[in-house]
């Protein structure tokens, strides 16, 4: 028993120093020399597609964090299939419902002009989330720099790795605690659906079978997500603000309006409860706590020193 105890502690203390060392590798300033445009270009491209369209901050906030959740923050999630693998774009997670890929190459199109073969897609990704939080009047974060990018993608891996929106609180954290992540920062993470949107076959069950949502909500989501079809309808998942990055999603959630089950899940008796509520009365508790764990997330395995490759296509391996 204490044997089984003492081997816990070390591997949770290994996960940990791994992190830091995956932190220490990363430098805020690492393109400083090598490219000191390449911030100024991804907040710029980043700036004008959420002008242009408001719901592009959240798919690249997105993206960001599909890469991450699957293998690490390598810009795994940007290739294409090839003969030799079935990459992470035709997950169910992610088949006709990842969006942003366009930007992306925008940016590292510009980058490849101006410093060719430097920065990498997976910082690219990294920034442009950061800055699509910014834009959409969130909090900002210092990003770590200096990730390399994947040779290989795994559609299995983005299969298993990615929650699903059907899943229940205990398996929510179980799915976070995976990657490294507290329960708390699971809930605040989660805040990240106050903007964007989803398609009807993700909450129809929600809306027309769950009893912990308040009617009225239901009954309106119910005009544009029948219950036999419509599959590819959208509705926003923060139904007062959703073109804004702040703390209504928590309110939307005390007040039973989360729009997906796991969303609903973190307010409906459980153990997060008096977390949602802190947050949905806080928006500086949030964007704090927020900005921290999006750093974290960052740091996942990242691939640094001559490991990986910096691609000059994101969707293709060199």
């Amino acid at each position: 028993m204490a044997l089984n105890s003492r081997c816990n502690v070390f591997c949770f203390s290994l996960f940990f120093c791994l992190l830091a060392i995956a932190s220490a590798q990363l430098s805020s300033d690492f393109y400083a020399t090598s490219c000191s445009s390449a911030l100024s270009t991804i907040k710029s491209k980043v700036k004008s597609a959420v002008s242009k369209e408001r719901r592009m901050g959240a798919s690249l906030l997105r993206l960001h964090f599909h890469d991450c959740f699957v293998n690490g923050c390598d810009a795994s999630v940007l290739l294409d299939d090839t003969s030799s693998f079935t990459g992470e774009k035709s997950a169910a997670a992610n088949v006709d419902s990842l969006r942003g890929f366009d930007v992306i190459d925008d940016i590292k199109s510009q980058l490849e002009t101006d410093c060719p073969g430097i920065v990498s897609c997976a910082d690219i990704l990294a920034v442009a989330a950061r800055d699509s939080v910014v834009s959409l009047g969130g909090s900002s974060w210092t990003v770590g720099l200096g990730r390399r990018d994947s040779t290989t993608a795994s559609k299995d891996a983005a299969t298993t790795d990615i929650p699903s929106p059907q899943l229940d609180l205990s398996d929510l954290i179980t799915a976070f605690s995976n990657k490294g992540f507290t329960t708390k920062e699971m809930v605040v993470l989660s805040g990240a659906h106050t903007t964007g949107q989803a398609k009807c076959q993700f909450f129809r069950g929600r809306i027309y079978n769950e009893t912990n949502i308040d009617s009225d909500f239901a009954t309106s989501t119910q005009s544009n997500c029948p219950s036999t079809d419509g599959d590819s309808n959208l509705s926003p998942l923060d139904v007062t603000t959703n073109v804004l990055f702040d703390n209504s999603y928590f309110k939307n959630l005390v007040n039973k309006k989360g729009l997906l089950h796991s969303d609903q899940q973190l307010f409906s008796g459980g153990s997060t409860d008096s977390q949602v509520t802190a947050y949905s009365t806080s928006s500086s508790s949030f964007y704090a706590d927020f900005s921290s764990a999006m750093v974290k997330m960052g740091n996942l395995s990242p691939l640094t020193g001559s490991s990986g490759q910096i691609r000059t296509n994101c969707r293709a391996v060199n």
